[in-house]
């Protein structure tokens, strides 16, 4: 009785059980590239997603950093009027101010994560379209 070599590898021996069987071949090379094209896609949207991610908190960090000066600013010239009716006009101008700055400012961010989001989504779109048409071009070969 012949002894078959302990080196078989799976593939060999996946590949001897498919041609028992009569299975069709299986281009191995194929399915590796084409795994290989979805796990470069997911890293090409991962680093867009972590981009986009960095940019946002790079622009979050100059926000935070432009109101703590425009609110030492505002305390520098702070004097104390000696009319109510001033006082309560310096506030409300302060208010104003604030709430304009923090609607302008979520609009940006906003606008930010929304770009890096359809950015990522784009990629893993094309990808899925790509990996369409090579599963249809492999059944068409058949």
């Amino acid at each position: 009785m012949a002894r078959q070599p302990e080196s078989d590898s799976f593939l060999d021996m996946f590949s001897r059980f498919g041609r028992d069987l009569k299975l069709p071949k299986v281009d191995v090379q194929a399915i590796l590239d084409h795994h290989r094209k979805n796990l470069e896609a997911l890293e090409k949207s991962a680093r867009a997603s972590a981009a986009g991610a960095s940019s946002v908190l790079s622009r979050q960090h100059e926000m935070v950093e432009e109101a703590l000066g425009e609110i030492t600013r505002m305390a520098q010239n702070y004097q104390a009027p000696g009319n109510p009716s001033e006082l309560m006009t310096k506030q409300v101008e302060f208010a104003r101010k604030s709430f304009e700055t923090t609607l302008k400012n979520a609009g940006e961010v906003a606008d930010l994560v929304r770009k890096s989001g359809t950015e990522s989504v784009e990629i893993l779109r094309d990808r899925i379209k790509d990996a369409m048409a090579e599963i249809r071009a492999g059944y068409d070969r058949n």
